[in-house]
């Protein structure tokens, strides 16, 4: 795998859900990034040992983390501690995506 990428050509949209591509991964992290049609979400979940990073990069998304949501905008950025629920949605008229980390691994 590379050390670098061009994220957009990682971006991809898909009808019928959210569409995550891998960007980077080792055996302690993963980056992904979320790609969300207007209405796609991801439902509020959790990671007993593992904390999640959100950051928009493009769109606006609705993130829920512990029970607090917030609309964030490009460059907005999100973080869930492990164990909370967190998930998020693009409740926009417009595409939105998202670069997600996460570690350690699940």
């Amino acid at each position: 795998m590379s050390r670098f990428a061009t994220l957009a050509d990682h971006t991809r949209y898909g009808a019928a859900k959210m569409e995550k591509s891998n960007v980077f991964e080792s055996e302690r992290m993963f980056c992904d990034l979320y790609c969300l049609e207007p209405g796609q979400a991801q439902k509020p979940h959790a990671h007993a040992a593992s904390d999640k990073v959100y950051v928009v990069m493009t769109g606006e998304v609705r993130v829920s983390v512990g029970g607090e949501e917030r609309v964030l905008g490009p460059g907005g950025a999100a973080w869930a501690a492990p164990g909370e629920a967190h998930g998020l949605q693009n409740a926009s008229g417009a595409r939105a995506t998202v670069l997600v980390f996460m570690t350690p691994k699940p």
